[in-house]
């Protein structure tokens, strides 16, 4: 599948991408954070990242879907699992993109393969997600320790795209991922298609043991969105230019 460029605000690597995946039926929450509630969690090299001089936190609840690498085919039953992870907004230099705080997926080979290739915080979480129309609803138990995540909303309005300058732009528009992997800043590019999205309410949504974000309520988020999801390719893991 082309992906189309027009709209990247940095160009991609020149080498070719490594995996195709989609990102599939997502519910996004997010919280607006004073920024010093997030510097804990931030690795040196990482400016935190601002809307409106708020920082976010975003959790997302999906399903991936046909994960392979670049050349091969998907694998029923190991490719496609639901997964839930916590973000939030940085940048380095001119390059804007996100940084994860926690993610949780039902696929072992994932949770072993990224921290190892990437340096992501994968856990091993029971989940299931499912669709009704234009309701999405979610359950995610981690194994390890128990946390759970339950939850569900409802699309409003129209599906659109995000307008330049706003906030679903700072939200959405994010083309890569920054990580510590082997004790060193790194950065892994993801290129897709612009968002389409709506606006959504949450109709229940409990978070067992909230992070530390000094997030007044964490149950219910400043702005809820959902999303049909994009196509991904994405690109192996570099080191940040210093």
């Amino acid at each position: 599948m082309n992906i189309r460029t027009d709209h990247l605000p940095f160009p991609m690597p020149k080498r070719p991408h490594s995996t195709v995946k989609k990102w599939r039926h997502l519910s996004l929450l997010h919280w607006k954070i004073n920024p010093v509630c997030l510097t804990p969690y931030i690795p040196d090299g990482l400016e935190i990242d601002t809307y409106e001089e708020n920082a976010y936190v975003s959790i997302l609840r999906f399903m991936m879907v046909g994960v392979r690498p670049r050349l091969a085919f998907s694998v029923p039953g190991v490719s496609t699992f639901p997964e839930f992870n916590i973000r939030t907004y940085v940048k380095h230099g001119d390059k804007t993109g996100v940084f994860f705080i926690t993610l949780d997926a039902q696929s072992r080979g994932t949770c072993l393969y990224a921290p190892y290739a990437y340096g992501l915080p994968y856990k091993y979480a029971k989940g299931r997600l499912y669709v009704d129309g234009s309701t999405y609803s979610w359950k995610s138990k981690r194994v390890e320790r128990a946390e759970e995540l339950i939850g569900s909303c409802t699309g409003a309005g129209q599906s659109m795209i995000a307008k330049s300058g706003s906030l679903e732009e700072f939200l959405f528009e994010r083309y890569c991922l920054y990580t510590l992997h082997k004790n060193r800043l790194s950065i892994a590019y993801t290129h897709h298609n612009p968002w389409a999205f709506r606006k959504a309410n949450v109709i229940t949504n409990t978070l067992a043991e909230p992070y530390n974000f000094g997030i007044i309520d964490v149950l219910q988020p400043d702005f809820v969105h959902m999303s049909d999801g994009v196509v991904v390719h994405t690109y192996s893991i570099e080191d940040v230019a210093t």
